[in-house]
C-alpha cells in the first residue's frame, strides 16, 4: 500500500467519528426534547384532571346543597325578606346532623356552609354561599369546589314556590284524637276516598274510638306509630268491621304533615260595621261585613241574613240559635296555639251556606268573591254544630270541633281541627264530602314555601 492510500484511508476514519457525534448529538437533542415534551404532557393532564375535578367537586356540591334544599319548608307566614334566615335556621339544623357547619349573616344576608371533603386523597372539596338573587323570591346559591391546586366556581338559582297541603286530601284532619258514637257518620258523596281521614294524636294513643253504629267510608291514617282504634262491633270503616277494618283501612305511623297556617288579616279590611253590646241580633236581620267587637258574646236568633264577613274578635262566645243563612265566610281572631278560654262559635239552629262566589254584584263584596274554598277559618275558637245544615260550601277550620244532634251535610272541602283535643261527632251527625273539585289551599290557609331548582340559570362564574 502506497503513502496516498495510507493517506485516504486515515481521513476517511475521522469523517466518520464526527459524522457519528453529530448523530449522537442530534439523538441526544431529540431524546432531551421529547422527554421535555413528555414532561410537560403529563403535567398538563394533571392539571387538567385536577381542573375537571374541582369542576366535579362543584356540581357535586351544588347536587348535595340541591338535595338539602329540596327538604326544606318555609311557612307561608313568613315575610319574603325573613324568609332566607328562617331557612338558615333550618338548614343548620339539618346539616349540623351530618357535621356541616353553617354560619348566616344577617348583614349582608348570607348563609355560608364551611368546606365540605368529597375526596381527601385528591383533595377534592367544596364551600358553598346561599343568598337573595336580586329579589326576595329566589335563592342564588354559588358553590367553589376545588381539586388539588384548581378552584371553579358555579352559580344556581332557586325559586320559591307554594306547596299544597297535603291536609286537603283528606275530608277530616285533626291533631287531637278523633271519636264517633251514635249514628254518626263521614260518608263521600262521590267516591269513599273524599271521607279519608288523618289524625295527629301524638298525646294521645287512643287516637280513634268508634261506640254504636258510626262508619268511615273512607281510610283511617294516623300519625302516632303506637296508636290504636277501639271499634265496637257494630262500627265499620272502609265498608268493613272489627279486625278487617284495623287491617285493611287503618294505617298507624305514617308521616305527620304540618297543619297549614292561618292568616285572617286578608278578610278583616271587608269587616266594617260594628257589632258590640248596642247591637240588636234578635228577630228578621240583615247584616253585611260585620265585626264583632270583643266580649260582646251576642246570640242570633230569629231568622238571620248574613253578607259578606263575619269578623269575631277574642274573647268572645258566638251563638247563632235560628235560622241563619250565610254568603260569606267566617274569621275568628284567636292565637292558634294560646286559645283563650272560652272563645267558641256555636251553630244550635238551622245554617244554610254558600260560598263568597254568590254575593251580590256592586262595590261591596269587590275582591271578596274570588276568596273561595273556605267557610270557617277559627284560629284558637272552638265551635260547635247542633243544628241542621244542608251545605258548607268550604273548609272549616276551628281549636275544637264537634258535631252533635241531627248536625250534617255535604262538605266541599275539609274539617280540621287545630287543637290537642279530642274531635267528636255524636247522635246523627252524617257529614258528606264533595271533593269532586280541584283541591287547593283554600282562602286565609297559608301555604309553606318550598325551593324549586332552576336548571336554566346554571352558569360557570370566573374566579
Amino acid at each position: 500500500m502506497s503513502f496516498g492510500e495510507k493517506l485516504t484511508h486515515k481521513e476517511r476514519g475521522g469523517s466518520s467519528l464526527i459524522i457519528s457525534m453529530i448523530f449522537l448529538l442530534v439523538f441526544s437533542a431529540m431524546t432531551v426534547s421529547m422527554v421535555s415534551m413528555s414532561d410537560t404532557s403529563v403535567q398538563m393532564a394533571h392539571n387538567h384532571q385536577e381542573a375537571n375535578n374541582a369542576l366535579a367537586s362543584a356540581e357535586s356540591g351544588l347536587e348535595i346543597i340541591r338535595y338539602y334544599l329540596s327538604s326544606l319548608r318555609v311557612s307561608g307566614s313568613v315575610s319574603p325578606q325573613n324568609r332566607l334566615q328562617t331557612l338558615a335556621s333550618s338548614l343548620q339544623s339539618t346539616l349540623a346532623a351530618g357535621g356541616i357547619t353553617t354560619s348566616y349573616d344577617a348583614g349582608s344576608n348570607i348563609i355560608s356552609i364551611s368546606t365540605i371533603v368529597l375526596d381527601s386523597q385528591s383533595n377534592q372539596n367544596f364551600t358553598a354561599s346561599i343568598g337573595y338573587g336580586g329579589d326576595f323570591d329566589t335563592l342564588q346559591l354559588d358553590v367553589t369546589g376545588s381539586g388539588g391546586q384548581f378552584s371553579r366556581k358555579i352559580r344556581a338559582n332557586f325559586g320559591f314556590a307554594s306547596a299544597a297541603s297535603g291536609v286537603f286530601d283528606f275530608g277530616v284532619a285533626t291533631r287531637g284524637p278523633l271519636s264517633l258514637a251514635g249514628n254518626a257518620s263521614l260518608e263521600g258523596l262521590n267516591e269513599p276516598s273524599e271521607a279519608n281521614v288523618y289524625i295527629e294524636s301524638t298525646d294521645e294513643n287512643e287516637a280513634l274510638a268508634m261506640t254504636g253504629n258510626p262508619e268511615i267510608a273512607g281510610d283511617v291514617s294516623i300519625s302516632n306509630p303506637n296508636a290504636y282504634v277501639t271499634l265496637g262491633s257494630n262500627c265499620s270503616i272502609g265498608g268493613q268491621t272489627g279486625q278487617d277494618a284495623e287491617d285493611n283501612h287503618v294505617s298507624t305511623g305514617v308521616p305527620t304533615m304540618e297543619l297549614p297556617g292561618v292568616d285572617i288579616s286578608i278578610f278583616e279590611p271587608y269587616a266594617i260595621n260594628i257589632v258590640d253590646l248596642s247591637t240588636t241580633t234578635n228577630g228578621n236581620i240583615s247584616f253585611e261585613n260585620i265585626r264583632i267587637i270583643e266580649g260582646t258574646d251576642p246570640v242570633f236568633s230569629g231568622n238571620i241574613d248574613i253578607n259578606g264577613v263575619v269578623y269575631i274578635e277574642s274573647p268572645n262566645h258566638v251563638i247563632f240559635s235560628g235560622n241563619t243563612t250565610i254568603i260569606g265566610v267566617v274569621v275568628a281572631e284567636g292565637d292558634l296555639d294560646f286559645p283563650e278560654a272560652g272563645d267558641q262559635i256555636e251553630f244550635t239552629g238551622n245554617l244554610s251556606s254558600q260560598s263568597v262566589s254568590q254575593l251580590p254584584a256592586g262595590p261591596t263584596f269587590d275582591g271578596l268573591r274570588d276568596k273561595t274554598d273556605t267557610f270557617i277559618l277559627a284560629p284558637g275558637f272552638s265551635l260547635a254544630f247542633s243544628g241542621n245544615f244542608n251545605t258548607i260550601n268550604g273548609a272549616i277550620a276551628a281549636n275544637g270541633v264537634s258535631f252533635s244532634g241531627n248536625a250534617g251535610g255535604t262538605v266541599t272541602n275539609s274539617v280540621i281541627n287545630y287543637s290537642d283535643t279530642e274531635m267528636t261527632l255524636s247522635g246523627n251527625t252524617t257529614l258528606q264530602f264533595d271533593r269532586s273539585g280541584e283541591q287547593t289551599n283554600p282562602t286565609g290557609f297559608v301555604a309553606d314555601n318550598i325551593l324549586e331548582f332552576q336548571p336554566e340559570s346554571y352558569v360557570e362564574l370566573p374566579l
